[in-house]
């Protein structure tokens, strides 16, 4: 991403944490021409130079922004639900720098032209930092193979089918053997087709109450240990996305004590809430993979607290009122997730199930480095993609408020704790909270 200069910057008084020293402590960080110049106690103690822009942070928290490594964009294809541009200011609200975009757009990311095309709109946008990944299957058909070494060459960070898991076991250990030539990451959905097919939400005693079809876990697990095998037999790089069960969350641990490539992440939406949130039929908490029940709750946010868990995501997927406002079977599955991805994620500090130190690598160095980017940390020489936060502020969920173009959040009307106040990219304020 070209980046644009700007006037040197230093933000002051700050609580600095930064997952990869460990650092946390008092200070402060100067910026010069978009990266960071120095970090610590000595910045604004004794003086800046001429002609810096000031910021006092108030003693709030600064950290490296947020790497966001599941988001859905919808351009090109779907602008009515969102924009590259509205995405991205989604995104600044939430302290989000850098994210990286599903291929499951129209037309699919299967090209150097679409990888390209993304490119070019980041640049344009100059909110954030904006990848992809690229379609793993040709227009996402799960029958054959993208050429993985071309666009990797573009710039695509790693091969999946989006939300279409790749159910075809010689095609899927082809794509491991070839994608291990280029250190490529294969990323996959975990969800057996089948077993999955026609289910609306979790597979149990709320399902059938609610006369709906469900999607057991057991379909979570299977494929993932089904992929497993593949992976130690061709030494490959694997990710799983939004794990929700505890089931998956054993069979990864156990594949990454024996040595396994193995990586996963997981969205707020599965550590902090279960399938009680359909109540009556309740769209918005219709997802892919499904909340589930208490156990797995539990579950999985022990796994981010252990890091058996790499990475939190926001599994952002806007949708418009006509998928939702239909009957539950029938709606569209997915929650924004940007502009509360850090207060939800917050939640596991503030029940002492983690430190603040360690949630944020889960945000933001632990993505960075599973994805090859150079973001994610307080260190001279790197970006300078910041969020200063106050980790205590108390708020409320607005619907009318989220910046993005649609407005299907879970958390409607939930209380949250944490609020982004700035996020810089490149050392320029993206996003300023009102006073």
């Amino acid at each position: 991403m070209t980046k644009i200069a700007a006037r040197p910057l230093a933000v002051v008084n700050a609580r600095l944490l930064d997952s990869a020293t460990r650092l946390d402590r008092g200070g402060g960080v100067l910026v010069v021409d978009g990266v960071i110049a120095e970090v610590g106690a000595r910045v604004g103690a004794s003086g800046l130079p001429e002609g810096v822009e000031r910021i006092d942070a108030g003693g709030l928290c600064l950290a490296p922004g947020l790497v966001d490594m599941r988001v859905q964009l919808r351009e090109p294809g779907e602008e009515h639900k969102e924009t590259i541009a509205t995405g991205s200011a989604a995104a600044a609200a939430g302290g989000v720098t850098s994210m990286v975009c599903l291929p499951n757009t129209d037309p699919v990311i299967d090209g150097v032209a679409a990888v390209e095309f993304i490119a070019r709109r980041a640049r344009e946008t100059r909110l954030g930092k904006i990848y992809c990944y690229g379609a793993l299957t040709k227009g996402l058909a799960g029958a054959n193979m993208v050429e993985i070494g071309l666009l990797s060459e573009s710039g695509a960070l790693g091969f999946t089918d989006g939300l279409a898991a790749v159910a075809d076991a010689r095609l899927m250990a082809r794509a491991l053997a070839y994608a291990r030539r280029f250190g490529a990451l294969i990323l996959q959905h975990p969800e057996e087709p089948r077993l999955a097919e026609g289910g609306a939400m979790n597979a149990g005693e709320l399902s059938t109450r609610l006369g709906l079809a469900g999607i057991p876990p057991q379909a979570e697990v299977m494929l993932i240990e089904r992929d497993l095998h593949l992976v130690e037999m061709t030494g490959a790089r694997y990710h799983v996305a939004h794990v929700s069960t505890a089931a998956a969350v054993e069979a990864i641990r156990k594949a990454k004590r024996r040595g396994l490539a193995v990586t996963c992440d997981t969205a707020p939406p599965y550590f902090a809430l279960t399938e009680a949130e359909i109540g009556d039929y309740r769209t918005y908490a219709k997802l892919l993979p499904p909340l589930r029940g208490e156990a797995d709750r539990a579950a999985v946010a022990a796994a981010v607290a252990d890091g058996t868990i790499d990475c939190i995501a926001s599994d952002h997927a806007p949708h418009d009122q006509d998928s939702k406002r239909v009957p539950f079977a029938q709606a569209a599955p997915g929650t924004v997730g940007l502009e509360t991805l850090l207060p939800v994620a917050l939640g596991l500090h503030h029940a002492g199930q983690m430190s603040l130190l360690s949630l944020l690598t889960r945000l933001t160095l632990a993505p960075a480095e599973l994805l090859g980017l150079p973001q994610g940390r307080l260190a001279r020489g790197a970006p300078a993609d910041l969020v200063l936060f106050d980790p205590t502020e108390n708020w409320q969920v607005d619907l009318a408020k989220l910046r993005g173009k649609s407005k299907n959040s879970l958390f409607d009307g939930k209380p949250m704790r944490g609020r982004v106040r700035r996020t810089i990219v490149d050392g320029r304020t993206v996003f300023a909270a009102e006073s």
